[in-house]
């Protein structure tokens, strides 16, 4: 595809048509726009005579939104690419990581092909950006990181990513935080942790080596959090005090968070209040086993929260699809958001932030100067994109398709 092009006929949004009622009905048009250096330069209706000689991809009419973010994956699990293997039963966490800890060493060395081939599925459905944390422990030390970071760099020209050095089997173990030093020094950029309670047995110190790591690092912080109820709150509170401390606002999330979901609404309003204050993200798999965090309430009190679909096909679970875009009709399902203006603004939760339209229905993307990251989809406005999650036609980062084709 040359540097500069028009992808001609696109379907965009235009606004809200609403009554007494509220939004019934989303308005979109057909556009062409002006692709040069991976960014939207010209944005011209169907009745702009495109100069002769100047390059043109057809659309098709097919919607354009913004591409995902994968904001929760673990690229290093997975059994992608090898022959199928259904998980092992385990009666709970410490027996799964018991089991995982076994077959450790027997797969690092397809971590790339493996990681590449979920890299490749998350493409395919619209994402390109990944975070993905990958396991820091004193099986296989900084293999499995040596493995996702040769396979991202591959798709650098397709995707952004951030990778999390996760103690998955303990940080406050063995030799496990002179590990996560070296991963932060070989390519993780962010600091991870689990369950201070469940598996370090010591919430205070699991959460200050976290912090230790972060202010030495200069790096975020994104923790796992299974442990539940009352303890589960306090760890998220704890971590709060300490973000706070270190003034690390904006820079700190919390994965899974379910915690925060089985407590008193009067303690999941003042723990959102301070998570809207510090910055502080939840990032969310939308699972259908567990209590989730009250995702709606933490979105009206300025909450970031993002989506991701974890590991699966892995040592952990055979299920999976690797589409954000389908965790956000799972939110809709969940937190009943069938109209279409609440279908049309959860899309955020799968962008990490930009809709095509504001709440109030003015025109947020695309803009001229924005870059030129967008899926392709048979679908009439974002709405029925939310709720009927369409095959995704092609995927463009930076104006190069990816994945798909036009």
């Amino acid at each position: 595809m040359t540097a500069s092009y028009w992808l001609t006929n696109v379907r965009l949004e235009t606004g809200y048509q609403q009554d007494e009622k509220g939004v019934y009905e989303t308005k979109t048009s057909l556009f062409h726009l002006k692709i040069e250096d991976g960014k939207f330069v010209e944005k011209k209706d169907t009745t702009f005579v495109i100069p002769s000689g100047e390059t043109k991809i057809d659309g098709k009419g097919l919607l354009a939104v913004p591409t995902f973010k994968e904001m929760h994956n673990h690229l290093d699990k997975t059994y992608l690419s090898l022959d199928w293997k259904a998980p092992i039963p385990a009666k709970n966490l410490t027996e799964r990581l018991r089991l995982e800890a076994l077959e450790l060493e027997e797969l690092a060395s397809s971590t790339k092909q493996r990681a590449s081939a979920m890299i490749e599925l998350l493409l395919s459905q619209g994402s390109t950006h990944i975070r993905t944390h990958v396991n820091i422990d004193p099986y296989i030390g900084l293999k499995n990181l040596e493995g996702v970071k040769a396979a991202l760099e591959d798709y650098s020209d397709k995707l952004t990513y951030e990778i999390v050095a996760f103690p998955q089997h303990g940080l406050l173990r063995d030799n496990v935080i002179s590990l996560m030093k070296d991963a932060m020094r070989n390519g993780a950029n962010i600091v991870g942790g689990l369950d201070p309670a469940g598996i370090d047995r010591n919430i205070e110190k699991s959460l200050y080596e976290v912090m230790n790591l972060a202010t030495e690092f200069d790096a975020d912080v994104d923790i796992h959090l299974h442990d539940g109820g009352h303890v589960g709150y306090y760890t998220v509170d704890k971590l709060a005090e300490l973000v706070e401390e270190a003034k690390w606002h904006n820079r700190a999330a919390v994965s899974h968070a379910f915690s925060l979901g089985d407590v008193p609404i009067p303690q999941q309003e003042e723990i959102a209040e301070k998570l809207s204050n510090l910055g502080m993200s939840i990032m969310s798999t939308i699972p259908i086993n567990r209590t989730l965090p009250p995702i709606d309430l933490f979105d009206r009190k300025g909450v970031n929260v993002y989506l991701g679909c974890d590991g699966f096909y892995d040592s952990w679970g055979p299920f999976g699809t690797g589409d954000v875009l389908e965790k956000v009709t799972r939110f809709g399902e969940l937190y009943r958001k069938s109209d279409e203006l609440s279908l049309s603004q959860s899309l955020k939760f799968a962008t990490g932030g930009p809709t095509p339209l504001t709440k109030d229905g003015k025109v947020a993307w695309p803009l001229e100067g924005d870059e030129a990251n967008l899926v392709l989809v048979n679908a009439s406005c974002t709405a029925e994109a939310v709720a009927r999650t369409p095959k995704r036609e092609a995927v463009i980062f930076r104006g190069k398709v990816v994945s798909g084709q036009i």
